[in-house]
């Protein structure tokens, strides 16, 4: 993107009024519960979210211009930005509500307690971000705000009448995502992974890889240096880790090797992981310490400044009187939890202040990192982290241990990251809006719809993918995030017996990692050894990473010739045709889910296991042609 580019849109607002009509909340509704659904499963299954505004951008014009002739491109905004809360909440969900599941206090997901987290996280995000956004997003020259820039580069496109190829790249690859989880899923035709492994010795030896879409498009989108870093990650874990520890079996009545690694994966070294991530959550917040010194000053500077009554349409926020009202609201359905949780006063007028201080806090963190690198690449697992050891360590302290003590840390944990996603979404989409001379007050009031919509919907899509999706914490919906805050919530509260040994070498080897990162940032290198990407993919199946790493080197083979700066336009294709991959995979995995809670079972054909396993290859073969071609640029398509 040019660096002019924010005065170029600033200087051409729409010639347009028309930002909220029927057709716009309708769509933007719709677009969020499919989003927020499509996220669930993507973060369970792969550790991490795509973000929803420039995939709902193109779907609001694509539709419009079928349907609606006269729309506007304020009204597209509306619609992503309606959209991207629902995805954006579910991020925040997933990374947390699971952890209820793993240590054991529910079986099942409890809907009005999943519901009242994810309405309540997600609106004090939105009412948090409100009061700091002209301190943010209108008068900070420092923050560039790469993802809504290029959110308003693709409305701006649509105005001039190119959305038709996006459409085009969106639908190909829902198409080829819901085609793959139907073949494999439902009929049997194909496995869910290729995988084999053997035993010399005591010593597994393992390699395998998902028949998965949706894994190579998130390859694509995080590129070459992230998804070499995931590889790297479950390297280390399957490839050395498990060889080095042994402990492998042969005989009559003994687990498949492929079974016993993943027993040794599941019961140690995944715990190396959890002992990475908490070092890669803490270096992630003092990476950018500097940056919250200053988002503080920005922001007391902003707050304390005197307002302007005289405002334009696109000046004015949501009134006081709304925030504060829609504020306490929160505050009592917070309180209600917190002793729905536990039934006990005193911890939980500590929850609900832990809850706010740290919730407003890491606002003003989000919506910082957000602006500096893009929503994509907000380090919420770090945030997360950090609220966990806080609330955990001052429970600890207040003498609240046991399951109490465990729910009480992940309520905590799961508001404040809500909070993060949500406020790192919303200041993301409003600098999307200032850019294309849109209503802040009229964005704030999608936001809130679209996160009360996708609220309600979090619990029973969680429960489908639980109950007949592979369960919470299998390797199919391995949940890593959930994992590790589970984990951490065991260690305060003292119940179990976690592998400090194990947690204490992830946590030498992510000082490691840092310090080799150290150096390669010193010498000018391109490639980054960043630590969180490593330290996921020691965490999930090792499956996993093969495809992405196929992703990351198909972005890698179209932009390896171009300048940095040329990246984005360059994949802007291929970003578009994951993003409809991605959701096409996901949205028909909750289908399919859906199918079996009507007792609609999974169809098996009773093909032999060699011709299935002769399809998936063939499967896998064609999946990335597919992937090349419709990927490739306009540059390279041209005679």
């Amino acid at each position: 993107m040019p660096d002019n580019l924010s005065e170029k849109f600033a200087d051409s607002p729409s010639k347009s009024t028309a930002e909220i009509t029927v057709r716009v909340v309708v769509l933007g509704l719709i677009l969020s519960v499919v989003m927020g659904a499509a996220n669930v499963y993507v973060g369970l299954k792969a550790g991490m979210t795509v973000s929803a505004s420039i995939p709902a951008a193109v779907m609001a014009m694509l539709l419009f211009r079928l349907f609606f002739k006269n729309s506007t491109t304020l009204e597209a905004n509306q619609v992503q930005t309606c959209a991207s809360a629902g995805e954006s909440l579910a991020a925040g969900i997933i990374f947390t509500m699971p952890a209820m599941i793993l240590i054991g206090y529910w079986t099942e997901f409890d809907y009005w307690t999943v519901t009242l987290v994810a309405f309540t996280g997600g609106l004090l995000g939105i009412l948090f971000m409100i009061p700091m956004r002209k301190v943010f997003v209108v008068d900070n020259e420092e923050l560039k705000y790469p993802e809504g820039v290029a959110c308003a580069a693709v409305l701006r496109a649509g105005e001039a009448g190119e959305e038709d190829e996006a459409g085009k790249r969106l639908l190909i690859g829902g198409v080829l995502g819901g085609l793959v989880k139907v073949f494999g899923g439902f009929l049997g035709l194909i496995h869910g992974s290729l995988e084999t492994a053997g035993i010399a010795g005591s010593r597994i030896f393992y390699f395998g890889g998902d028949l998965s879409p949706m894994l190579i498009a998130v390859g694509f989108i995080v590129r070459l240096n992230v998804a070499i870093l995931i590889f790297i990650g479950g390297a280390m874990a399957w490839l050395i880790g498990i060889p080095l520890l042994g402990g492998g079996l042969i005989g009559e009545g003994v687990d498949g090797a492929v079974d016993q690694a993943y027993g040794i994966w599941s019961g140690q070294v995944r715990y190396v992981g959890v002992g990475a991530m908490v070092v890669g959550g803490f270096s992630a917040l003092i990476a950018v310490r500097h940056g919250l010194v200053a988002a503080i000053a920005h922001l007391w500077n902003g707050m304390t400044a005197e307002r302007d009554l005289t405002q334009a349409d696109t000046e004015r926020d949501i009134p006081s009187w709304a925030i504060l009202t829609l504020g306490m609201l929160c505050v009592g359905l917070l309180a209600m939890m917190n002793y729905w949780f536990t039934n006990d006063v005193a911890i939980t007028v500590l929850s609900t202040i832990v809850m706010l201080v740290m919730g407003f806090f890491f606002t003003a963190v989000a919506s910082f990192i957000v602006g500096l690198v893009g929503n994509s690449n907000s380090p919420v697992s770090g945030m997360t982290i950090t609220a966990v050891l806080v609330a955990g360590g001052l429970l600890y302290l207040a003498n609240y241990t046991g399951m109490d003590g465990m729910v009480a840390t992940l309520g905590i944990a799961a508001i404040v990251c809500c909070v993060a996603c949500t406020s790192g979404d919303v200041c993301n989409d409003l600098k999307t809006g200032s850019l294309v001379g849109a209503s802040p007050f009229r964005q704030q009031m999608m936001q809130i719809a679209g996160v009360t919509v996708a609220a309600f919907v979090m619990a029973p899509v969680l429960t489908l993918l639980h109950e007949h999706g592979g369960g919470i914490g299998s390797k199919e919906l391995s949940a890593p995030q959930a994992g590790l805050f589970a984990s951490l919530a065991k260690g305060f509260a003292g119940e179990g017996e976690l592998p400090w040994k194990l947690i204490g070498i992830g946590a030498g080897l992510g000082v490691a990692i840092l310090l080799i990162d150290e150096a390669l940032k010193r010498s000018g290198a391109k490639f980054r050894a960043h630590l969180m990407p490593i330290a996921v993919g020691m965490y999930l199946p090792f499956g996993l990473a093969t495809p992405i790493l196929i992703g990351g080197l198909i972005a890698h083979f179209y932009s390896k010739d171009k300048p940095v700066e040329e990246h984005d336009t360059v994949l802007h294709r291929g970003v578009l045709f994951s993003s409809g991959v991605i959701a096409g995979e996901a949205l028909t995995a909750v289908g399919i889910a859906g199918l079996a809670a009507f007792g609609i079972q999974s169809l098996q054909l009773g093909l032999s296991a060699g011709l299935v396993t002769g399809l998936s290859c063939l499967a896998a073969g064609l999946t990335v042609i597919v992937f090349v071609v419709m990927a490739k640029p306009f540059s390279q398509t041209k005679p």
